[in-house]
């Protein structure tokens, strides 16, 4: 218990930089935005990818829910008002309520596409759930998680403030949950 106390930063930042696995950005047959991310943070991310030549297009993850509309469509509407053009984006609408079905719903296009390699563009505290449950799903396919920055959870102070608790604390139970099956 002596030690918990002692060492509670470096115990909370472990347990935060566990959920980050965010590697560098390198050229990809395409980009994967995954839906998420009311802010706009992952669809910039991916629109930047594009610009910066590591990938020709952004597939955009949409489930449906947000006031009737999908959420790729208003994502990348959003991203065209920062500038970005719409043939940047591929819209990819679907039903899922979890990166499991996300990965379901997503799959299959990439597979028709003839994709091998995949800039996986999800927050930062996202990248090493979601890169997990993807290479699960398509061991042929290479994911490379890139984080998109998340204005609430930093790993380094994840616990200083209610969003950044309660991000880490709803990440951990889905990690967990995934390792024993649910």
């Amino acid at each position: 218990m002596l030690g918990a106390a002692v060492f509670h930063t470096a115990i909370l930042r472990g347990l935060g930089n566990y959920l980050v696995r965010s590697e560098a950005p390198q050229k990809a047959d395409i980009a994967v935005v995954l839906a998420g991310d009311s802010a706009g943070n992952r669809i910039l991310k991916g629109a930047e990818l594009v610009r910066e030549g590591y990938a020709p297009q952004a597939l955009v993850s949409g489930p449906s829910g947000l006031y009737g509309f999908y959420e790729c469509d208003l994502a990348i509407a959003f991203a065209e008002k920062h500038g970005f053009p719409a043939s940047y984006f591929v819209a990819v609408p679907n039903h899922s309520h979890s990166t499991k079905e996300e990965a379901l719903a997503i799959l299959p296009e990439l597979r028709r596409r003839g994709v091998h390699t995949v800039l996986l563009v999800t927050s930062d505290y996202h990248t090493h759930r979601a890169a997990g449950i993807y290479r699960a799903d398509a061991p042929e396919m290479r994911f490379i998680p890139i984080a998109a920055p998340d204005e609430y959870f930093s790993r380094e102070g994840w616990w200083k403030s209610r969003e950044g608790r309660k991000t880490f604390a709803f990440e951990w139970i889905k990690t967990v949950s995934e390792w024993i099956g649910l």
